[in-house]
């Protein structure tokens, strides 16, 4: 007895070939990863040769065109795999980008999105079409063609192209069936990987330029940051920011979370920390004011519709604020749910800075910030940094936690940006739970010819006397006339406000950095308000004519009282 089980086969074949792409075919979110598994789940079992060819802007994740697919849209040839040798892969390697030629089964099943199963001899004339794909397909002895596209919702992705070797092995009706399921299965599997890498890459470069370019330079200040991005696009930031005085402000946080929402967060989060550093808050109140802003942000995703994704998802953030002052030698640091940071004095030795607690950005129920002052030599390090960094360090020493940054930042002998590539080299990429973030500062003196400070005694002379010693002071540092006498002015009219409205003691700093500042400080904490005085009142115009003689103005808060200070532009050099 004799009874032909080639149909049985051929379906058993069949339903294994399904269900391995079932199984295997969409465990990643990338388009390329995808059609390899496609590949591997239907070679040898289902087809000899597999080939799949993906429209080039779906791989970068961006839409794809719309049916029938045009002559001159390129593909990307995806993914191939073989059960006998790798003719079909020298024919066009993976990789190679190139529109489909015409008139060809390929380009046809892109036009009509119909699949076909065609039957290759060797005089077959659409060949002459593709020379390079003919030789191949000459040499590895296929007889039979199954081409499919792969489409969802009328969009075309790609094609898959099936061969087959054996000389009486065809693809019959039921498998085109079965093709055109495992086709379907496909697209909706790299469609899922498109949108993946769109949003990734939406989220990345929002990111990237949202992020400062790079730390501005300072004079009593040297910085250099380390920005090692998360693959699934996460919040982390630093900042430098100059303040008047000649002071600056380091930054570093992270929002909680990944995605294209999460960047847009850590963006509104630092454009509020932008607006806040113009009004020269302390770090516990410029945390307490950003608290608000992040509380805000909060309020409106709750606001959203109910079907909003976003809506469920609670805000929080960490944050971690220090502003150095070069006249004081010191950083005063404040914390929102951020690390401490980590201070390498110049004698190789590191400490953890310990800070008051203070609750993540968002929360509402943590506690009030409060400010930690730390005192650093000159020539030290202070870093700041995000968690993720911690847990990327690789410890070849048993060490966790911040030990291992310390141990690298105990050299401090080099500069910062050599520590940070070193720092780089140690670490983990592979699978980082957020953003690598390191922002260094190191300390310098500020120069004691760039600064002069006078203490003014509270008598009806002390005006004149402070623009006496202001004139002689811009005159050493060769300040022209025009700024000079616009200084003066300035001068008189903030000394004249400290003694009639403020308390004693009074004194008067003038500083040449990058722009040249005037700082007027008494005990008082009253407000000095700006007025548009009336022409018959007899005063109320020394802070205007101070607001049209500088560039920018303000009030800066201090325990022991405020100041006053103004910037005018870089006075000029003489030659």
């Amino acid at each position: 007895m004799a009874h032909d089980v080639t149909g049985q086969e051929k379906e058993r074949r069949g339903v294994r070939a399904l269900y391995a792409v079932r199984e295997r075919v969409g465990q990643t979110l990338d388009v390329v990863a995808t059609c390899q598994e496609l590949v591997h789940a239907l070679v040898p079992g289902f087809a000899d040769v597999a080939v799949v060819e993906v429209v080039e802007p779906v791989v970068r994740g961006e839409e794809p065109p719309l049916s029938p697919l045009g002559r001159d849209v390129p593909l990307r040839r995806a993914a191939i795999a073989t059960g006998s040798g790798d003719q079909q892969a020298r024919a066009h390697p993976v990789g190679d980008v190139r529109a489909l030629p015409f008139p060809t089964p390929y380009a046809q099943a892109l036009a009509d999105l119909k699949p076909r199963a065609i039957a290759l001899r060797p005089d077959t004339p659409w060949l002459a079409a593709d020379p390079a794909r003919a030789e191949a397909i000459r040499a590895s002895g296929a007889r039979a063609l199954l081409v499919t596209p792969l489409t969802l919702r009328g969009k075309v992705l790609g094609l898959l192209s099936l061969y087959r070797t054996q000389r009486s092995d065809w693809f019959d009706d039921k498998e085109l069936a079965l093709t055109l399921e495992l086709a379907t299965h496909t697209a909706l599997s790299i469609d899922n990987a498109r949108r993946y890498t769109r949003e990734h890459t939406i989220a990345a470069t929002l990111q990237r330029h949202l992020l400062p370019p790079a730390p501005p330079s300072q004079t009593a200040i040297e910085t250099a940051d380390l920005y090692v991005a998360d693959d699934r696009g996460a919040g982390g930031w630093s900042n430098t920011c100059a303040l008047p005085g000649a002071r600056t402000a380091l930054v570093a946080g992270e929002v909680a979370g990944h995605g294209i929402h999460t960047a847009v967060t850590m963006g509104q989060l630092r454009t509020a920390m932008n607006s806040l550093a113009a009004l020269d808050l302390e770090p516990d109140e410029f945390l307490a004011r950003l608290d608000d802003a992040a509380a805000r942000l909060a309020q409106e995703r709750k606001a959203l519709p109910s079907g909003d994704p976003l809506r469920g998802l609670p805000l929080s953030a960490t944050c971690l604020c220090t502003v150095y002052g070069p006249f004081t030698h010191t950083f005063a640091i404040a914390s929102a749910g951020h690390p401490p940071p980590i201070v390498a004095d110049p004698g190789s030795s590191t400490r953890v800075v310990e800070l008051a607690a203070g609750g993540a950005l968002g929360g509402g129920e943590g506690p009030r910030y409060a400010t930690t002052t730390v005192t650093l030599a000159e020539g030290g390090i202070l870093a700041l940094y995000t968690a993720p960094l911690l847990s990327a360090a690789r410890p070849d020493d048993g060490t966790s936690g911040t030990q291992p940054l310390q141990r690298l930042l105990a050299n401090t002998d080099r500069p910062l940006q050599d520590l940070c590539d070193d720092i780089l080299y140690r670490l983990s990429i592979d699978a980082l739970p957020g953003d690598a973030i390191l922002l260094l500062a190191r300390t310098h003196r500020f120069p004691a010819d760039c600064v002069a400070t006078w203490p003014l005694a509270e008598e009806p002379t002390a005006p004149a006397i402070a623009r006496r010693n202001a004139r002689r002071q811009l005159a050493d540092w060769g300040v022209d006339e025009d700024t000079a006498y616009d200084t003066q002015e300035i001068v008189s009219e903030l000394v004249t406000n400290a003694l009639r409205y403020g308390a004693p003691p009074v004194h008067l700093r003038l500083i040449n950095d990058r722009t040249l500042t005037c700082e007027v400080h008494d005990s008082a904490t009253s407000a000095p308000r700006l007025r548009h005085a009336r022409s018959v009142d007899e005063g109320g115009r020394g802070l205007f004519i101070c607001a049209q003689l500088a560039q920018n103005w303000g009030i800066r808060y201090a325990n022991d009282g405020k100041t006053v200070w103004t910037e005018q532009g870089r006075p000029r050099q003489h030659p």
